[in-house]
């Protein structure tokens, strides 16, 4: 029988990485909302203490911890002083993430490592740290931020690309892996969203026209515009709460339609 109450997240802690602001801030306000006590990491306390304020204007009391996600030591002194001072972790949101857009003969193995390391090895370290605990608690939920390169590729994100499909994987392995203990692994694969870090591909131009990226993402998307952080919200909850307690390594696509689309045929 359908009970509404399974969307609920009333007293359940949740770890939202990289959301000072944008899509992560966006997820955690929703999780919140729906009652649950959010915890956060930023490179720094001035960051984290910048994104308190913007949570406590929302009446959100968030926990906020200094955390390189990349840092394996770091990132299991983060999940130890959340269990301890806040409750073991019930939802994990691996959002953490950076771009390099830089054609691929022209970037160095450095950035291209960097890269992977934030968008791939990262989720791949916070996952592992927070999953003895929900083995423990008996259930858990993993949601990977994914992207539409996870599926397609685009010029000058070769890093990006490659560490986005590597969590698609992951995550299906972490289902495979940890299925059985009640834990369900997912991810979210944002279509372009107008966020602070893809502003410079909607900036308009001196003549006032529109950026031609952002002439083509509007052209290349049913839905006509740009995503929203607040798009993300709905699905976000949806996998961290019992409504999808049977959806296990699945990657949910909240792109307007874009994948679906081969585009319009030219003039």
């Amino acid at each position: 029988m359908f009970d509404l109450n399974a969307f609920s997240l009333e007293g359940k802690v949740a770890l939202v990485t990289g959301a000072s602001d944008g899509i992560g801030f966006a997820i955690a306000s929703a999780f919140a909302k729906c009652g649950a006590t959010i915890c956060f990491n930023g490179r720094s306390q001035e960051k984290n203490e910048r994104a308190i304020a913007r949570y406590r204007e929302e009446g959100i009391e968030a926990h906020g911890y200094v955390c390189d996600v990349s840092d394996e030591n770091a990132v299991a002194e983060m999940v130890r002083k959340i269990n301890e001072e806040v409750g073991v972790i019930d939802i994990l949101v691996n959002n953490a993430g950076i771009i390099k857009r830089i054609p691929m003969v022209e970037m160095s193995a450095a950035d291209f490592r960097q890269v992977v390391d934030v968008d791939l090895s990262a989720p791949f370290i916070v996952s592992k740290a927070v999953i003895p605990g929900m083995i423990e608690k008996g259930h858990g939920k993993i949601i990977n931020i994914c992207s539409m390169t996870s599926e397609l590729g685009r010029e000058t994100v070769s890093a990006y690309a490659a560490a986005k499909g590597g969590l698609k994987m992951l995550t299906k392995n972490i289902c495979s892996e940890y299925g059985k203990y009640n834990i369900q692994c997912n991810g979210l694969g944002p279509g372009y969203i107008a966020t602070p870090q893809t502003a410079p591909l909607r900036e308009r131009q001196a003549d006032g026209s529109r950026h031609p990226f952002d002439s083509f993402i509007v052209a290349k998307t049913p839905a006509e515009r740009w995503g929203t952080p607040d798009d993300m919200t709905g699905p976000a909850v949806f996998l961290a709460s019992d409504a999808s307690n049977f959806v296990n390594g699945h990657i949910l696509y909240v792109d307007g339609g874009i994948l679906a689309y081969i585009g319009k045929q030219p003039d």
